[in-house]
């Protein structure tokens, strides 16, 4: 049964189609916060008693009404349920106030994000991030050959808007990321309305809305709803606690959400991802209760470092920078001989490492072994972090 949404294509068999779409897919790999996580990280036994906070995962997995949903659609797990796929994007459809072919699935945002990329940038058009940020859609401009254009972020740690224009006028498409991987800090809304109004003509704006739900934030999909040039992704995989079973959403006016699924061809939902999502929508007080939830959590470890003369990023996200104030792999590694894994670093601030919040139980074990890490009961190098550690924008990181 082909897919409702590739009704364009109907000329094609199934097996021709996905051939040509898996060779297209083949030669343009994507990474996810996992792989790129698993790619900067020692090796991780997972054993019981083992802390993993190192990759901006939901330690409270899928909401009940979520698991009760994937366990009674598995015996239905031989058929191709695309309609699984339309009661996904009616409801969010009418959640939004959206005409339904606004939005479009993927398994995961980061998809959204990489293929948004493949068909926005060329080696004619630049692919703009913020520096430091997450490095997914970098890797997709190598792909397209596209020059990439890294700005530092803001004294206030949000995406310097006005500094990305100056950097690139030949950009094709723009990354936001509020609040940012890895900092955990909102670019105001009005910011990015500044970018959608005095961005180069012809590029888009990409806002990934990954991490919205723990914060009080304005959403920018009231800019998808005025037609403005811009994408917004959302994730199943940070709130909602369904990182493993992949499950995210493009919102955009259907001219623009075209090329981004053209980019990705073959694009089937696997039904327990969808059925989990859906469940997980229809689910009035989840949002609420665990942005709660997290909140508590990062609150008290906030206070704890703030007693111990530690100093951090505040964030208002699942995770958070901590400044090790010497080279953060080094940490890293350490925290790893106390079975604390922790998140990687990025070059430019050389010193921080990337903390998820975890459950209490999990932070206590984080702050215990960072104690003794710290302190140097735990044998790593002491030599000093390299010049150029704190932000490129000078801003001392708040203790």
């Amino acid at each position: 049964m082909p897919d409702r949404n590739l009704s364009s294509f109907s000329h094609f068999s199934r097996r021709s189609f996905l051939q040509a779409s898996a060779a297209a897919t083949a030669a343009i790999p994507f990474l996810t916060e996992p792989l790129l996580a698993a790619a900067a990280a020692v090796h991780r036994p997972y054993t019981s008693d083992a802390v993993f906070i190192d990759s901006n995962e939901n330690p409270l997995g899928p909401s009940r009404p979520a698991r009760e949903a994937i366990a009674a659609i598995i015996p239905q797990g031989g058929r191709y349920s695309d309609n699984l796929t339309d009661d996904l994007l009616h409801i969010f459809s009418q959640q939004e106030g959206l005409n339904r072919d606004y939005v479009q699935v993927f398994p995961g945002s980061t998809p959204g994000l990489h293929f948004g990329v493949i068909a926005f940038t060329s080696p004619q058009k630049s692919y703009v991030t913020a520096d430091p940020g997450y490095e997914a859609g970098m890797f997709a401009a190598e792909r397209s050959q596209a020059r990439l254009v890294k700005v530092p972020l803001t004294r206030t740690y949000a995406h310097d808007v006005r500094a990305m224009i100056a950097a690139a006028p030949d950009a094709g498409l723009f990354y936001i990321c509020s609040p940012n991987n890895p900092t955990g800090t909102l670019t105001p809304h009005e910011d990015i309305e500044y970018l959608l109004d005095n961005k180069p003509r012809g590029a888009v704006v990409m806002v990934d809305e990954a991490y919205i739900h723990f914060c009080d934030a304005r959403s920018t999909i009231d800019l998808v709803k005025a037609g403005k040039d811009i994408i917004l992704l959302r994730t199943f995989s940070k709130i909602y606690g369904m990182a493993g079973l992949r499950c995210g959403l493009a919102i955009a006016r259907p001219d623009l959400l075209k090329q981004v699924t053209d980019a990705a061809g073959w694009n089937f939902m696997p039904i327990t991802a969808v059925v989990g999502a859906t469940a997980s929508l229809k689910g009035s007080e989840i949002v609420a209760e665990r942005k709660r939830i997290n909140h508590t959590v990062r609150q008290a470890t906030f206070e704890w470092l703030d007693r111990n003369g530690y100093s951090y990023i505040p964030s208002e996200a699942n995770f958070f920078l901590l400044d090790t104030k010497r080279p953060g792999k080094e940490v890293i590694d350490a925290m790893a001989q106390q079975k604390v894994y922790i998140g990687r670093i990025w070059p430019i601030m050389p010193s921080c490492v990337r903390i998820t919040v975890g459950t209490h139980e999990e932070m206590a074990q984080f702050q215990t072994a960072f104690q003794k890490v710290m302190r140097g009961a735990v044998a790593f190098s002491l030599q000093p972090a390299r010049s150029g550690s704190k932000p490129r924008s000078g801003a001392p990181l708040p203790s």
